[in-house]
């Protein structure tokens, strides 16, 4: 097998003088010459705890790819911390920033002619980026995780990231004074690694090693830990047996691992923005994927981790019942993942884990399939005449399955914080944010600030929020997010006024505002759409091109 399929272009032909000459300059030597080059692309970065340690797991992986008789280039791309952004008009770059570290990846893996690639990774949009990156370029290739950060703690109390969020929420209400305010902040994030709970960043980390893309334990071991060391050294060393092998992204991620990376989302309650990224992953891989999928393998399979938001736990306690791989081959045994698929390790997912040890005994984060959480998937796809062509919740159970109340519309994130704030959101009431989906946020911001307000105010029970926007994988409650066709599109939610009354259904898997067709369509006849936010810049080209939320949010389709 030729392991310098790409690199030999610039390498091995005697017109590309210039091309040797400056890897020379780079301290390659000519017996390099004849090695296969293999890209490491981290999203490094010193401004996010989530990549701050990054460039550190970067350089273990090249020691890995040297001492396997490859050559190591590490490049950096650009990385948005979804939890410094949020709530800010910066939030608003956080999706765009996943097709840029796409776009960003192909283009130097392609223009560089490099034969393999490992991406190191850390928060939530990392991931999927790094991932349609080596599906369109389809080279041997690992994605590594930085890895979960440890809990922060304040006075004996277990603490995260969506801590502060809701911190702000009581003091809001004037349940938590300004002392203990800024304790909770002061002490909620104490290090490097991705936010601790099942939100998107570690759901996707754990979806992405179910679909076999990345090393076992990838997902589970902590960002500050030995083990994320050897894991990147063996990184670096694998991706040059994937070379000899000629085993690509695109052998991997099929229809059967795409459907054992969302059973285990759906198992361990993950956030529902793996929704938005998976499909854009199915379409890089050139495999049928769609909303409809997602609604199957929810209804055929149960929600079982006590994890946070809607739970007690952190990931860095599945990493002590024996992390991911436990938690898999516990869903193997019970007949609910493809073992025949293949991985990046070379192997089957049933051989990789017939080496696991079970899940620790007398555990109680993962509950058994005898006796789950809730019995089907926490994730609902809805359509009705507020969302034709879907929308999705996340239901767990804990909420209630169906929600009536009547509408308190908001134009934006920002009225609604400002709106909550007030107080003018009561119990029994429908939370309407419009205008913030892909095209009319643009960016399709997460709404984990208004979220977090309404549960730290007391009120997660009383009220539902529904959105064209996302939800952050730390939000939890009665919400519904990616409501197509949105806003900003004419879709029904830009009609709603207050005090229509609005009925989600989890059972029936349904949104409806109690209005006649006629009705809405004389409404419709008065409607306008606004301009949008942005005439120039990334926002401007991402709302010109982006596709649908039903869509995955796709800006290479247009």
């Amino acid at each position: 097998m030729e392991l310098n399929r790409y690199s030999k272009r610039v390498t091995q032909d005697d017109t590309q003088p210039a091309a040797q000459s400056m890897l020379h300059a780079i301290g390659l030597t000519r017996e390099d010459f004849d090695k296969p080059f293999v890209g490491i692309a981290s999203t490094g970065y010193e401004g996010n705890p989530c990549n701050m340690h990054l460039n550190d797991l970067a350089r273990h992986i090249k020691e890995g790819v040297v001492s396997s008789s490859g050559v190591g280039l590490i490049f950096n791309t650009i990385g948005v911390s979804d939890g410094i952004s949020m709530g800010t008009p910066g939030m608003r770059f956080s999706l765009p920033s996943r097709d840029v570290i796409a776009d960003s990846m192909e283009t130097v893996v392609e223009g560089m002619s490099y034969d393999g690639l490992v991406t190191v990774v850390g928060c939530d949009k990392n991931m999927p980026g790094a991932l349609m990156a080596m599906l369109r370029s389809n080279r041997p290739a690992i994605l590594v995780y930085g890895g979960t950060v440890a809990s922060g703690n304040c006075h004996g109390k277990k603490l995260d990231v969506v801590s502060s969020f809701e911190a702000w929420g009581a003091k809001v209400a004037g349940t938590m004074n300004e002392q203990e305010y800024r304790e909770v902040i002061a002490h909620a994030v104490p290090g490097a690694g991705a936010c601790g709970g099942m939100y998107t960043a570690n759901t996707m980390a754990s979806a992405i090693e179910a679909l076999g893309m990345s090393m076992p334990f990838n997902a589970s071991n902590p960002a500050r830990s030995s083990e994320k060391v050897r894991e990147s050294f063996k990184a670096g060393k694998q991706v040059l047996e994937l070379l000899k092998s000629d085993l690509k992204p695109r052998d991997i991620v099929t229809k059967k691992s795409l459907e054992n990376a969302i059973t285990l989302v759906t198992v361990l309650g993950g956030s529902t923005n793996a929704v938005l990224h998976f499909l854009a992953i199915a379409d890089a891989a050139e495999v049928a994927f769609t909303l409809e999928d997602f609604q199957r393998i929810s209804d055929q399979t149960p929600y079982l981790a006590d994890l946070k938001p809607s739970g007690k736990y952190l990931m860095e306690d599945v990493h002590r019942i024996g992390g991911i791989p436990a938690v898999m081959k516990y869903l193997l045994d019970q007949g609910y993942l493809h073992g025949d698929c293949m991985t990046v390790t070379g192997r089957t997912l049933e051989e990789n884990l017939s080496e696991v040890p079970n899940l620790v005994k007398d555990q109680k984060i993962v509950w058994p399939v005898e006796a789950p959480i809730k019995s089907s998937g926490h994730i609902r796809i809805l359509y009705g005449n507020l969302a034709s062509e879907g929308s999705v919740a996340k239901i767990t159970g804990k909420e209630g399955l169906t929600f009536t109340g009547k509408a308190k519309v908001f134009d934006g994130e920002y009225a609604a914080n400002d709106g909550i704030k007030q107080g003018l959101v009561k119990k029994g009431d429908v939370v309407v944010i419009r205008y913030e989906g892909p095209k009319g946020g643009p960016g399709m911001p997460e709404m984990l600030k208004p979220t977090a307000a309404i549960m730290g105010a007391g009120l997660g029970n009383d009220v539902a929020l529904i959105t064209d926007g996302r939800f952050s994988g730390g939000t939890h409650g009665f919400v519904v997010g990616h409501i197509t066709p949105e806003a900003q599109e004419g879709g029904n939610l830009a009609l709603l006024m207050d005090g229509d009354v609005i009925t989600i259904d989890a059972v029936e898997n349904t949104i409806h505002v109690d209005l006649t067709k006629e009705e809405l369509e004389t409404r419709r006849k008065a409607w306008k759409a606004p301009e949008l936010k942005v005439t120039s810049g990334v926002l401007y080209k991402y709302a010109r091109t982006v596709s649908s939320a039903s869509q995955g949010c796709l800006t290479d389709k247009f």
